[in-house]
């Protein structure tokens, strides 16, 4: 069978290696001509994941089975608009990706099914009405492009003016930061039941399993999983537990791109990149499949940073205590993660801290190359 990924940057990785390894001819998609991911592919095509017509005629050029957008909200409508035009499976409709995809109608739809959330307003100026801090973004962008962390006014005015030059639409949204702890919740969907798979804290440099606030977290991803109509497929729901209970930040109709199906494999003995592709195939998946029962204690994916330059000491991060695997990538501002499971959650993330102080990046000057 013939499946396009749109996308082949790190967070494609697991995805694309996966459908290597089930013999999938895979047909990647990214506008980098160095692109990590490409390594895994069949064919690779340098196109922007902007230029859906241009995506529309790879699908039908290439004759493909299935067409997903794992890791990144970017492509996810694009991806559901074009199995809709070519009548492929699709574990999500148009209407639903769009939902899904673009915040500002996220927003607008999660307070209409009452769904609990953090604070926002759309604004085209400057506006402090939330306080500070805040988050500014751009209403329909994705990733970082345009994000902003605001703490005064100053900042503000200036986040809006960045905000509104990424904005297609010129429009953008100011976020209260609530107080708060921040998790992740994995799930995938099966006509119409959500199975919540793992919830894990989020840190600024890891990602830490199991959560401490599972339950609440769970229920409440449920509610906005639905409150979007994501019926089939995967979903990763970001919520912040305040002190008035937990409130949705921001859900996708996709696998995670932070190495999320890595740990819950490693910690659950779920194939969450299998079910996306064989939700993406519109294959018949077993429940078994979706079984979810603790391997392990604890797990946790630690990110690397760094600058350019080539990798050393992986060898040592990868062979340190607990540690399952350590990798590194090009082309981001995260240069690698860890994955290290534990006795405990607190074992789990210490081993993994310690396994990425192995990795650091040397710069080979141009000097050096004469």
């Amino acid at each position: 069978m013939r499946i396009l990924v749109l996308g082949a940057g790190p967070g494609q990785l697991g995805l694309l290696a996966a459908a290597r390894a089930r013999d999938l001819f895979v047909i990647a998609v990214d506008r980098d001509p160095a692109a990590p991911g490409f390594r895994f592919a069949d064919r690779r095509a340098i196109v922007s994941l902007d230029d859906e017509p241009a995506l529309e005629r790879l699908a039908e050029a290439e004759r493909v089975d299935g067409v997903i957008a794992p890791g990144s909200d970017l492509a996810v409508g694009a991806a559901a608009r074009i199995a809709a035009r070519y009548g492929l499976p699709h574990p999500i409709s148009p209407p639903t990706a769009v939902l899904s995809s673009s915040k500002l109608r996220q927003r607008e739809r999660l307070e209409q099914e009452g769904v609990p959330q953090t604070r926002w307003k759309v604004v085209t100026e400057a506006d402090d009405e939330l306080g500070f801090p805040c988050v500014v973004k751009p209403s329909d962008r994705q990733a970082r492009r345009g994000l902003a962390l605001v703490r005064t006014p100053e900042e503000l005015r200036e986040a809006v003016r960045e905000a509104l030059r990424a904005s297609r639409s010129g429009l953008c949204l100011v976020e209260e930061l609530a107080h708060g702890p921040e998790v992740t919740v994995t799930g995938f969907s099966q006509a119409g039941r959500f199975q919540p798979l793992t919830v894990m804290d989020r840190l600024p440099l890891a990602h830490v399993w199991p959560s401490h606030h599972g339950e609440d977290a769970a229920g409440l991803a449920e509610q906005a999983v639905r409150a979007l109509g994501i019926e089939e497929g995967p979903s990763t729901t970001q919520l912040r537990l305040t002190p008035e209970g937990p409130r949705v930040i921001e859900v996708g109709a996709r696998i995670g791109g932070g190495h999320d199906p890595e740990l819950c494999e490693a910690a659950l003995g779920v194939d969450l990149y299998g079910l996306a592709l064989s939700a993406a195939l519109g294959e018949e998946i077993e429940p078994r499949r979706l079984a979810a029962g603790p391997r392990v204690a604890g797990a946790c994916v630690y990110f690397i940073a760094g600058g350019p330059g080539e990798a050393e000491g992986l060898e040592l991060a990868a062979s340190a205590p607990g540690v399952e695997w350590a990798r590194v990538y090009p082309g981001s501002d995260r240069r690698g993660a860890v994955l290290a499971t534990g006795l405990t959650r607190e074992q789990a993330l210490e081993w993994a801290a310690r396994a990425a102080e192995y990795v650091r990046f040397r710069t080979v000057h141009a000097e050096a190359l004469a």
